[in-house]
């Protein structure tokens, strides 16, 4: 059974949650060229580069779509750090090892529940 997280590895773990947060937004910031509309203007350019690009255009959407998520659950993340119920299963209430949070620190089920 884990033991309650220290303040050092919650603060570690918080670092953990910004930088990837950070680096979510800026990869978002990155990406928005891609899920722009794709032009239908068969001068410019031909059918097989148009469904390349229409293609191109779903894989960033998707992309985006699961970054949103991933910021969202840091969001969760980090408001159950403020609130100290954070390292705590939310279903069982048992703690949730420091190596699983050190692998996902947005995790917020036990593996035992996450199972």
């Amino acid at each position: 059974m884990a033991d309650e997280l220290s303040g050092p590895q919650i603060q570690s773990l918080k670092q953990l949650l910004l930088d990837r947060q950070s680096e979510l937004k800026a990869l978002d910031e990155q990406g928005a060229s891609w899920r722009n509309t794709v032009e239908l203007d068969q001068q410019s350019v031909g059918r097989l580069s148009r469904m390349d690009a229409m293609q191109q255009q779903e894989m960033a959407q998707a992309e985006a779509r699961r970054r949103t998520n991933d910021l969202a659950r840091i969001e969760i993340a980090l408001k159950r750090m403020a609130e100290g119920e954070y390292g705590w299963c939310a279903e069982c209430g048992e703690p949730i090892a420091y190596r699983r949070l050190e692998i996902d620190p947005s995790a917020h089920l036990c593996i035992g529940c996450a199972a």
